[in-house]
């Protein structure tokens, strides 16, 4: 514990040692002028009180009240140095990734409007559902991955930049994946070289969480081909999850690009290998509200957090509560106050 204002401990010490040192004198005198008036018999020197059990008692309690008081008088003034404490908090996890596949087959119809914009409007919904202790970051990756927006807590720039996604080109879950690293540890990640002794040291980020939106459709001749279940595996090392979210239907619909007509599908079985390599899980979503509730579902992890914390509120309210007590019982013991 602490105190924005030290030097009230200090005068709390002081006053408290006098109003005690007060009393016991003033209680001392009492004594004596209840003793020369002939109320009360003066015990000699090493003689046991004659006072009578019921006596006593009464004697005892005729304190508690004034020590209740000069309890709460104590508090009051530890109270006016602001003391604070640092108490651990639940927080909802740091950081969550949302790559969004922008491939030619988002364009896909067989969810309306389509399933990046189906995708978009759940994302932003998720985004505005969340506390502000979560960071969020966007990265949308086609043939390769580009991270749109760093993790932040500015909701309004979170939202520009999923709102600002647009489909092009081919499809590249591994360069999602090692992208969405890169934003959350704030260095470059790629796969390691096979004949490397041991993995890359990325640090260990409980606390981060990667939710991908495709349709799964990989584009294995992309240039920059990167495994997604190794840069998945990556990833789990360095204690991060990832949730896929498979956008579409199983059965599909075709799609038209250059001229040309491709039937896209919904790749399941390769969104289910990337989750289940980071102990993480995948969904299936398609409409809007299922996806949606996916969302709201998401194991967004809870750690705690140190905090300062001001303990003003909660030291007076002790010091009134002793101050009740001891007004209560002076009424109901003695008949007064004071």
């Amino acid at each position: 514990m602490s105190f924005q204002y030290p030097v009230m401990l200090v005068i709390a010490v002081v006053v408290g040692g006098a109003l005690v040192l007060a009393y016991r004198a003033l209680q001392g005198q009492r004594a004596k002028a209840l003793a020369v008036a002939g109320l009360v018999a003066a015990p000699s020197p090493g003689a046991p009180s004659p006072a009578a059990p019921g006596r006593r008692s009464r004697n005892l309690r005729r304190h508690i009240p004034p020590l209740l008081f000069l309890a709460a008088l104590f508090i009051l003034l530890l109270a006016a140095g602001r003391p604070q404490a640092t108490v651990p908090v639940p927080k909802a996890s740091g950081t969550v990734i949302l790559a969004f596949d922008i491939s030619n087959s988002m364009s896909s119809k067989d969810i309306t409007p389509s399933r990046l914009a189906v995708a978009q409007a759940a994302a932003v919904e998720f985004v505005e559902a969340q506390p502000d202790t979560v960071d969020f970051g966007v990265v949308a990756f086609g043939t390769g991955a580009l991270i749109t927006q760093q993790p932040t807590d500015d909701r309004a720039a979170t939202i520009g930049a999923i709102k600002r996604l647009a489909v092009a080109g081919g499809t590249s879950l591994g360069q999602a994946i090692l992208v969405s690293m890169t934003a959350i540890t704030g260095k470059s990640v790629t796969l390691p070289d096979p004949s490397a002794a041991a993995p890359p040291d990325l640090g260990y980020w409980r606390s981060a969480t990667i939710v991908i939106l495709s349709d799964g459709v990989e584009d294995a001749d992309a240039g920059r081909y990167v495994d997604p279940v190794a840069a998945a595996e990556l990833a789990g090392a360095a204690g991060v999850h990832i949730q896929t979210v498979g956008v579409g239907t199983v059965e599909g619909s075709v799609i038209e690009v250059d001229g040309y007509q491709l039937a896209t599908t919904l790749d399941e079985a390769m969104l289910k290998q990337v989750a289940e390599a980071t102990n993480g899980s995948y969904h299936r979503a398609e409409d809007a509200q299922s996806l949606g509730a996916i969302y709201r579902g998401l194991d967004l992890r809870i750690t705690l957090q140190d905090k300062l914390v001001e303990l003003t509120g909660a030291a007076v309210v002790i010091a009134l509560l002793l101050l009740t007590a001891g007004g209560l019982l002076m009424i109901n013991w003695f008949g007064r106050i004071l």
